[in-house]
């Protein structure tokens, strides 16, 4: 699903996420063969709250992170895809005839925002972008309208500026999300069509839940719990600055007793938050029951939280990888990028971007 607040067409593209623990970005590229092929990637991680609740709060240690990300990329590439967080924008869906034109459904956003953002026209922009006939009559469309404030998209453009990069396209993460799946889906009976899918996205701070029935997104919700606290026990257990306690982890570099006094209780945690997560769908959704659950972002990558989910919730877990079925360039490790891929998936939702037909 491919959705811009602003955009031109302009090849090839970085995805650049921008996470409250990295920025990561990720450039891709067409095989010999046609196919897509993983050029090069990059992580670049970030000090602690530089990114809170989706501002840059420290905006000097995101463009730092930014540079180093893209001189370990190597590239010549300059323009890139960004995303602002769902918590950013206002997301609205809108019925109007197929015979609409842009102006049409331009004037009536235009109207849809200024009754539910309590912010003046000037201090908002907005997009839109039509979904396709409704289920109930065809000759109707779906259209959903993203509205946000204007600054939170320059705060982030002006930091790729003074990066040296060129923002080309502003998208959501959650809808670059739903784009990452369309790699994934093959692994999924009858690529995931006629079933409920949850995508669940666990981020430093925030677990993102997405989820599809029939391939069309029904629900989307954040809930605050990521793997700092994973990190947060570990320099409490084990007496470690939070710098070390991160870089502890990440590496791998702990205890033994670790397994069980830290990351167990930590498994466990999880699981039930991911199961509370979708008993909040189930009460507001017709669908009660989820077929397949995918753990997306860096922290599901922690080793047997897919086993914990599956244990807790009894739904078959996958974990994340949207480059298995492309090629890998050169410039790549590919089993570093099996690790890392859970942690790009976001990013490879918005370096798709680059095949976006005119």
């Amino acid at each position: 699903m491919g959705f811009g607040l602003f955009s031109s067409k302009s090849k090839p593209l970085i995805g650049v996420d921008i996470s409250s623990s990295a920025v990561k970005m990720l450039e891709l590229g067409v095989g010999s063969d046609g196919s897509r092929r993983v050029e090069r990637y990059a992580i670049a991680r970030l000090p602690r709250e530089a990114v809170t609740e989706g501002t840059l709060t420290k905006p000097e240690a995101v463009e730092v992170a930014m540079r180093e990300a893209w001189q370990t990329l190597d590239t010549r590439t300059r323009d890139i895809v960004l995303a602002l967080p769902a918590s950013a924008v206002t997301a609205k869906k809108l019925i109007l005839p197929k015979e609409a034109s842009e102006e049409d459904i331009e004037s009536q956003a235009i109207s849809e925002a200024t009754q539910i953002v309590p912010f003046p026209m000037e201090e908002i922009t907005l997009d839109f972008q039509v979904l396709g006939p409704t289920e109930r009559n065809p000759n109707d469309n779906e259209v959903l309208v993203v509205i946000t404030r204007k600054d939170r998209v320059d705060e982030r453009v002006a930091v790729a500026e003074s990066a040296g990069l060129k923002t080309t396209v502003m998208d959501v993460d959650t809808y670059a999300t739903l784009s990452a799946f369309d790699q994934i889906a093959f692994q999924l009976p009858n690529a995931g069509k006629g079933q409920t899918i949850a995508i669940v996205d666990i981020g430093h701070t925030t677990t993102h839940v997405n989820i599809m029935h029939d391939n069309k997104p029904v629900y989307q919700r954040e809930h605050p719990f990521g793997g700092q606290i994973l990190t947060q026990e570990i320099s409490r257990r084990f007496g470690l600055p939070w710098e070390e306690a991160e870089d502890a982890k990440c590496k791998g570099l702990l205890p033994e007793s670790f397994e069980s006094e830290v990351l167990r209780p930590f498994l466990d945690s999880a699981a039930q938050e991911i199961s509370r997560a979708l008993q909040l769908f189930f009460a507001s959704s017709p669908q009660q029951h989820v077929d397949h659950l995918l753990l997306a972002g860096g922290c599901s990558s922690v080793p047997g939280l897919d086993e914990a989910v599956f244990g807790k919730t009894q739904i078959s877990t996958i974990i994340t990888n949207p480059f298995a079925k492309m090629a890998v360039s050169s410039h790549v490790k590919a089993r570093q990028l099996a690790i890392d891929a859970p942690a790009l998936f976001v990013a490879c939702g918005l370096a798709l971007r680059r095949f976006d037909t005119a």
